[in-house]
């Protein structure tokens, strides 16, 4: 009965963020849309049963790189502070979901085209040139949080393209009844979105803990050199 009603008010919710960007985001400036998907993913943790624990200070602009585990660290992330993020690009046709992602500042990505990557590329030295924020996953895909993947350096460049800072952020999971791992919102192998949403759901109480590390700037190093410094600097937060 928890799930089901926490699902019924996440449906609502999601229908709300539709009708505030369609009746509001062409009025506003862009530091209101920010203010709005901040709040909003806020208030959709706490719906979900969430507690939000951020550690250190997200960057103002730059580049932030995260540990990847589930369809929920946008979310989290979100609530902390706006960014934009890159994401796969059938996303983009998701029902309802798809549209709020397009309309929040999503860059999307075809991911089996290497001509996309590098347009991809250079839209998030663009963005970064101009001040936004845009949060990264180098991982590339989603892991249970037990050790980091291995980092692509790819959009790394886009950081030293564009002279851009870049903040670590390890991103964390625990059942806050007992203080151990919790599994619940992990997305990975043959788990499906709904399988992820209801285990979520279903759970207690989560907690999800950002800590944020340093800004870091380039140092002349090449992106795969820092693409390594900075895992091991989320593997450091994290152990």
């Amino acid at each position: 009965m928890r799930a089901a009603y926490r699902l019924a008010c996440a449906v609502l919710h999601l229908l709300r963020g539709y009708w505030i960007i369609k009746t509001q985001f062409a009025k506003i400036s862009q530091k209101k849309r920010a203010d709005h998907v901040q709040q909003w993913s806020a208030q959709l943790l706490s719906i979900l049963g969430v507690q939000l624990r951020v550690i250190g200070k997200p960057i103002a602009s730059g580049m932030i790189v995260a540990n990847h585990i589930s369809w929920l660290d946008n979310v989290a992330i979100h609530a902390a502070h706006f960014c934009r993020f890159i994401a796969k690009s059938d996303i983009k046709n998701w029902p309802l979901i798809g549209y709020l992602t397009d309309q929040t500042g999503m860059i999307f990505i075809e991911r089996t085209s290497r001509r996309d990557a590098h347009r991809v590329v250079e839209a998030i030295a663009a963005r970064l040139q101009v001040g936004d924020c845009v949060a990264v996953f180098p991982e590339g895909t989603t892991g249970e949080g037990r050790e980091l993947l291995p980092f692509h350096a790819n959009m790394i460049q886009s950081a030293i393209d564009a002279n851009s800072k870049v903040q670590t952020v390890a991103i964390r999971y625990i059942d806050s009844a007992c203080g151990e791992q919790s599994f619940a919102p992990c997305f990975v192998g043959d788990d499906t979105l709904f399988q992820s949403v209801w285990r979520t759901l279903n759970a207690k109480s989560i907690t999800v803990t950002l800590q944020f590390g340093a800004a870091q700037t380039t140092e002349s190093r090449d992106r795969r050199t820092w693409t390594n410094d900075l895992r091991t600097s989320i593997h450091t937060m994290l152990s």
